[in-house]
């Protein structure tokens, strides 16, 4: 087992959009800092959050422009004029701490090319020689997806939407200047959020990542590696991906992924996912594999159905996947997001690597004595979550249930005098799982409307953010003392 995951620990699950500032968005700027003193002092040694690439438009970070490019719009822009690359807006106290701007970002790649040392241009270009295995299809894909007003690839003129050799070469000089660009926003993306990782590693605070199992088909990795894809020879889709009607939703999940062509997979060493995997161990001291059990067997839908409950299950090869990642990575810190319907199967895989599942204590109180999320069913080797980034707050969870529900689960946990909402916390870093991750919002006991994410649907997610002054000392005070009287330290 992991070292990491092999000891008791306390973690806190925040995406970077939700720290505070002065920009649109939380970024890699000095709140992040703040945040990983914060978790510092209190005692959490986990930093949780939720995958960081380029969204579509809805800003969803599950469904992204590819599998290993990051999101330019989390560059602090005070880090790129403190390098001397972008010059003062003359709004000084609006841009400190911001997000950088598109505009921002294409400046301060001018001021790169003209102003910056020779170790940092020798930086830059080694950084491009290192990532070229994803970087140049992803950089090519953004210029002519720009070019095509953000229209997905299939949607392309035919030379292009095939990668005619000629056309991929022409378009390469074409739009060589725009490419550098693009490569420019990755390397400065990396490099604060590997400055950002140090920082925390020193700290003594683990980093936690998310690696959505599909990719979205607007994606650079679809388009450069339709091979690797179930898609006919038009480059279209058959089957979708998503999951049947269960707790979320009861006409299932439709996300529209296209599902993995594990045979040719198997047939290349699984290459595709062992690179896709390199990159993410980089980012990352700890990884969850969103829906794991997709690596055993994963929910095909036809692509003209319209909702998830007609579609069947397919079987794949979780077993010398995960032994191929293993063989070129050797540690694995993997969590494996095993929720929904789990059979003996994807619970086999699971244990054969040895890999953390997870328990979620909103579903621990339906069902009977045997019910898997009860925490005295668990063992020490998993993970347990008040709820999810797909949940309710657990205060706007419990607003939402039935008094007999409530009365319920203070009964289980033995009629606490603490609120319920404080108690289910309480009740996680108690547990015996080795780790307890609690999501921002629980800890400052926020209602529904705080919530990051309602599955299902696009409107109004993955917009929340916090602000310190919602963490009072005692609210701080009271979790760092829980660290501690549960040995989580």
């Amino acid at each position: 087992m992991n070292d990491i995951l092999n000891k008791r620990r306390a973690g806190i699950l925040l995406h970077i959009t939700s720290l505070p500032g002065t920009g649109s968005q939380g970024d890699l700027g000095e709140e992040a800092y703040n945040f990983v003193r914060f978790l510092r002092d209190t005692g959490v040694s986990i930093w949780q959050v939720l995958p960081l690439g380029m969204p579509h438009a809805d800003g969803s970070p599950y469904q992204c422009l590819s599998a290993h490019a990051g999101n330019p719009a989390l560059i602090n822009s005070e880090w790129l004029i403190k390098q001397g690359w972008l010059q003062p807006s003359g709004k000084d106290e609006e841009t400190a701490g911001s997000c950088a701007t598109r505009g921002e970002l294409t400046k301060a790649y001018n001021g790169f090319l003209e102003r910056a040392e020779q170790k940092d241009k020798d930086d830059f270009e080694r950084f491009c020689q290192e990532k070229a295995f994803w970087l140049d299809d992803f950089a090519l894909f953004l210029a002519l997806r720009n070019e095509f007003n953000e229209q997905c690839w299939n949607q392309w003129p035919e030379h292009f939407k095939t990668r005619d050799p000629k056309a991929i070469n022409e378009a390469s000089l074409r739009f060589n200047t725009k490419i550098e660009c693009i490569k420019f926003e990755q390397y400065i993306f990396f490099r604060q959020w590997l400055e950002l990782k140090a920082y925390a590693n020193q700290q003594g605070v683990f980093l936690f990542g998310d690696i959505p199992i599909f990719v979205s088909y607007d994606s650079a990795d679809v388009w450069a590696h339709r091979n690797v894809f179930k898609l006919n020879e038009s480059g279209d889709m058959s089957v979708v991906a998503g999951v049947p009607p269960d707790y979320f939703s009861e006409t299932g999940q439709r996300w529209g992924n296209p599902h993995y062509d594990w045979d040719h997979l198997k047939a290349t060493g699984f290459h595709w996912w062992v690179e896709r995997m390199r990159t993410q161990l980089e980012m990352f001291d700890i990884i969850r594999i969103d829906h794991f059990r997709g690596l055993e067997s994963a929910w095909e839908i036809p692509a003209q159905e319209d909702t998830a409950i007609h579609g069947e299950w397919i079987e794949a090869p979780g077993h010398d996947l995960l032994n191929a990642i293993k063989a070129e990575h050797g540690s694995m810190p993997l969590v494996a997001e095993d929720l929904g319907i789990i059979t003996p199967g994807v619970e086999a895989l699971r244990d054969e690597f040895e890999l953390p599942g997870m328990k979620i204590l909103q579903f621990a109180f339906g069902g009977g004595p045997d019910n898997p999320y009860l925490p005295d069913n668990y063992d020490k080797n998993c993970v347990v979550y008040t709820g999810t980034h797909d949940n309710d707050t657990t205060l706007g969870w419990l607003q939402g249930i039935s008094d007999d529900e409530k009365n319920h689960i203070y009964n289980y946990l033995g009629n606490p005098t603490m609120p319920l909402h404080c108690a289910l916390l309480h009740a996680a870093l108690a547990s015996v799982a080795n780790i307890a991750v609690i999501p921002m919002q629980d800890i400052l006991e926020l209602g529904a409307e705080h919530r990051m994410n309602t599955p299902g649907t696009t409107e109004g997610n993955w917009k929340w953010r916090f602000q310190w002054d919602q963490l009072s000392h005692e609210r701080a005070n009271r979790f760092g003392y829980l660290i501690g009287l549960f040995n989580r330290k």
